[in-house]
């Protein structure tokens, strides 16, 4: 801390009351020693404004102004007793010349000179920390610009390479290698970037139109379109991590006779006139242990692909029954099998149905996850699947299911009851989100819930706006963050500096983190999330905190 009270005995009190408080003080005799210590690692600066009177300050003022970016050094300046016009007009120059300055009026309590200088020095350690972490972002950012310009090198020398063994050997298999991997690029690009394009397609014309439109009904069925779009696009996503197991599934006991009953409306809006779906499940069939939605994008996906597979119309019949014995000691399964009529398949595409990508329909009219997502999720319900085909003759998939626990149910779980969204209620939520277009839509759907909202940027400005012990009934914060401090990070912390304040996180990719957050006893929102979904965890979280 430097002192500079040239004085009376300012200076030396000063210094002496604060080095009893392990602050370790620095008297300069003059405001040219005091700029001359500025750049030597001080922390703050103490200044009599007496000792500024008629003295040239435009050294201080020119150092002030060419501090770095991250730098707001702060001053205590303490105040005569003088109360002049002149006075104060020339305090009030000397505030907005130095930026960060706390006023010390006479007399001075030892204890408030102490808090108060405390309190500067925090400050300034904050901004040293905000220089480290940029120091550090910057190396990082160089460090990884040099292994990419590493890496371009040794990828060009090693397509150099490649493309020299490819002219010399000539072999057909490489040829042929090269073009299934042009074939993958191609299915990918062709099938799911065309899906997607048409859902944006959908939603940016949607906007356009909205703002063009004046009928209530006309803006109604805008925004149900609109809507609809981000759910198929939402459900493409899901098929492509169900695939990969990077999907959460979220299983409850299911009836199967019950679920795919209620399909039948579904499945005659997604099949054509001249296809007739057929039910035979077996009576007494037994409850299934599987995610019902992913359950239904499974049988909708069988019947879409049996369905292209009869052009001239016909039969899909969807079967079930038990398999194994009914005792308490065996659990058996459930056999699920969706059959068409249609042209079936020869052995070699039969070994490639459940492969991502592969389709053998024209490109832009299937993306090749349909089977994919059947596998993904008959694999990640601890159950499989399997296929039948005669060329000629049709094909029968069929789906093997886990039984729930118990043998008798007539119907599946009842699903938790979600209010719908509206105002209504109080509180205040500190939401954490880096994407600012993302954040701007979630204080418009917390604050049509019925939220105060406060909105941080990154884990540290969170824990910033819970130090100084506001009111905050809950964090709804995302995962992944910039700043060095991830979504589970700042829920430790918050759990162990205010443990009364629950934490709801949030992302798009979540499994990765799941574990992290089971263990914390944090539920994880899957992103993207209906105003109904985020409203039904919200209430969960502060019901929990309630029954603490």
């Amino acid at each position: 801390m430097l002192v500079l009270a040239p004085i009376g005995r300012d200076a030396v009190t000063v210094a002496d009351v604060l080095q009893r408080s392990g602050i370790r003080a620095e008297v300069c005799p003059t405001i040219t020693a005091l700029v001359e210590r500025l750049d030597d690692g001080a922390g703050a600066a103490f200044i009599a404004e007496e000792g500024l009177f008629a003295e040239d300050t435009e050294r201080l003022v020119q150092w002030v102004a060419k501090q770095a970016p991250w730098s707001d050094f702060p001053f205590v300046l303490l105040t005569s007793r003088q109360d002049q016009p002149q006075v104060r007009d020339w305090r009030q120059k000397m505030m907005q010349q130095l930026g960060n300055v706390s006023l010390l009026e006479r007399p001075v309590q030892p204890i408030t000179l102490v808090s108060l200088v405390q309190a500067a020095l925090r400050a300034r350690r904050r901004q040293r920390e905000v220089r480290t972490l940029l120091d550090e972002q910057t190396h990082a950012a160089n460090k990884l610009e040099s292994l990419i310009d590493e890496r371009t090198v040794q990828l060009q020398q090693t397509n150099a390479q490649l493309r020299a063994e490819i002219d010399e050997r000539a072999k057909v298999e490489e040829t042929l290698r090269h073009a299934q991997k042009m074939d993958a690029l191609g299915k990918l690009t062709g099938g799911v970037a065309h899906d997607f394009n048409n859902l944006l397609m959908v939603i940016t014309a949607g906007l356009d139109v909205l703002d063009r439109a004046a009928d209530p009904l006309k803006r109604e069925r805008i925004v149900a379109g609109m809507k609809q779009a981000a759910q198929r696009g939402a459900s493409l996503t899901r098929q492509l991590l169900s695939f990969s197991r990077n999907h959460a599934s979220k299983p409850e006991v299911v009836d199967v006779r019950g679920l795919v009953t209620q399909m039948s409306d579904l499945l005659h809006r997604s099949l054509r006139g001249d296809i007739e779906v057929k039910l035979d499940i077996a009576p007494g069939i037994w409850p299934v242990f599987v995610d019902p939605g992913e359950l239904e994008i499974a049988l909708l996906n069988l019947c879409v692909n049996a369905r292209d597979a009869m052009e001239q119309g016909g039969t899909i019949t969807i079967s079930a029954a038990n398999e194994g014995e009914e005792r308490a000691s065996v659990r058996g399964s459930v056999r699920l099998s969706v059959a068409d009529c249609g042209t079936g398949m020869p052995p070699e595409i039969q070994a490639k149905v459940f492969d991502p990508f592969f389709t053998t329909k024209e490109v832009g009219k299937g993306s090749g996850l349909g089977l994919a997502q059947v596998y993904g999720f008959a694999r990640q319900s601890g159950g499989s699947v399997e296929i039948a085909s005669t060329l000629g003759a049709g094909s029968t998939v069929t789906l093997h299911l886990p039984r729930a626990g118990s043998a008798s149910s007539e119907g599946k779980a009842a699903p938790a009851t979600v209010p719908a969204a509206g105002p209504g209620r109080s509180g205040s939520i500190l939401l954490v989100e880096d994407d600012q277009d993302v954040a701007a839509m979630l204080l418009g759907l917390l604050e049509t819930l019925g939220f105060e909202v406060t909105h941080a940027t990154s884990g540290v400005s969170a824990l910033g706006a819970l130090a100084d012990g506001r009111s905050v009934d809950l964090v709804l914060s995302d995962i992944m963050m910039p700043g060095g401090m991830n979504g589970i990070g700042l829920a430790k912390e918050i759990r162990a500096k205010r443990p009364d304040v629950p934490v709801l996180l949030s992302s798009g990719y979540s499994d990765a983190f799941r574990d992290d957050a089971e263990a914390l006893g944090i539920t994880i929102l899957a992103k993207p999330y209906r105003i109904q979904e985020l409203e039904a965890a919200i209430e969960k979280a502060l019901s929990r905190k309630a029954d603490a």
